[in-house]
């Protein structure tokens, strides 16, 4: 609310001030020979400023009638009395169309003017160009204060949809980091709870594998934090390239084994480095995949493909586990962030039911020429 009165009363008190100094002016000038009438017209010239941001266009309106008949009363072009004119078109060139203002600035140069020259048989060049001059001088510095507003708020809004986005990527960093590790533990976990009576060197290994999982997915965790408090990337590249990439998916789909799952890892093509952000995609895709065999398939075999092409990566990963359980909405927000990381690198995830059983998710990703 604050916020909305402040230029409210900046007007007022701008009115005021202009309004006092005017007729100061003008009684200084003419003295005894104003009237109530001629006070009133003079008072209008400059009045009209305090609602210059409610009503613009109509507020220079009313400065011009005034301006025009206080000229026309015989007072002229003295003093101050074009102040609220200048105020009136800068102010129109600042809030209204480029179209508007310039019409508003034609007509203010015309009321100021054309008084002054009824009658007169010759135009004086000098005091004409000296308006025409100050006149766009308003109506310019209207037209570049309103660019440089619109270039704040465009700023500011790239500004926030860059905020936004960066929410989304660490969610979805998050997210991906938790749920994989966290259905290794309860995997793990449950395992142990369940054989720590019958056999407890299973136990013991299902235990170390849960308490490996937990330390790798702190780790990552620290990693992404560790990226969130750098300021300048460029001072610290390191922390970037501290993400992981398909060179740990030997690792991730290792785990996936010590989870309970039969994983088979084929590699097509000569493989290569990819650059960090299709490296990661692909990775978190892997991850995301397998989490959800994990906790949707049940006791299941997957294959997971890395299919190096000339211009494309192709990842795909397919289990004939049981049909999928869970919620509509916990498979939309899995697929639906690995299918925006996909788009995010131009590449295109698919994802649906295989046959004769289980399910599929693909993967293409371009890889550029460089590298």
């Amino acid at each position: 609310m604050r916020k909305l009165l402040r230029p409210a009363w900046a007007d007022l008190l701008l009115a005021l001030t202009a309004t006092v100094l005017t007729l100061a002016n003008q009684v200084g000038y003419f003295g005894a020979d104003l009237t109530l009438v001629d006070l009133s017209l003079a008072a209008l010239t400059v009045a009209p400023v305090a609602v210059r941001h409610v009503v613009p266009v109509t507020s220079l309106c009313v400065i011009l009638g005034s301006t025009v008949a206080y000229a026309f009363l015989g007072y002229g072009a003295v003093g101050n009395r074009g102040l609220g004119v200048l105020i009136g078109v800068f102010t129109v060139a600042n809030v209204r169309s480029s179209r508007i203002a310039a019409i508003m600035a034609a007509a203010s140069a015309f009321c100021l003017l054309a008084p002054e020259y009824v009658g007169e048989a010759t135009l004086k060049w000098p005091e004409a160009v000296q308006t025409a001059l100050i006149l766009f001088i308003a109506w310019m510095l209207g037209e570049s204060s309103k660019k440089w507003a619109r270039r704040a708020e465009e700023a500011a809004e790239r500004a926030g949809r860059a905020a936004a986005d960066e929410r989304v990527r660490i969610a979805r960093e998050l997210h991906d980091i938790v749920a994989h590790h966290m259905s290794v533990i309860s995997l793990q976990a449950g395992v142990a709870e369940y054989t720590i009576a019958s056999d407890p060197a299973t136990a013991r290994t299902a235990i170390s594998a849960a308490s490996e999982s937990c330390r790798e997915g702190l780790t990552e965790m620290r990693r992404l934090l560790d990226v969130l408090r750098v300021e300048n990337e460029n001072e610290f590249p390191d922390v970037q390239l501290a993400s992981p990439g398909l060179d740990a998916l030997p690792g991730l789909v290792e785990r996936t084994r010590d989870a309970g799952l039969t994983v088979a890892l084929v590699v097509r093509g000569t493989p290569r480095a990819l650059p960090p952000g299709q490296d990661l995609c692909a990775y978190r895709v892997a991850q995301e995949s397998l989490t959800n065999v994990l906790k949707h398939a049940g006791p299941a075999a997957v294959e997971v493909v890395l299919d190096y092409r000339a211009h494309e990566l192709m990842l795909t990963i397919t289990d004939d586990g049981a049909p999928r359980r869970s919620s509509a909405k916990t498979k939309s927000h899995g697929i639906q962030g690995m299918r925006e990381r996909a788009e995010l690198y131009g590449g295109i995830l698919d994802a649906g039911h295989h046959s004769p059983r289980g399910f599929q998710v693909v993967l293409r990703l371009p890889i550029p020429d460089e590298a």
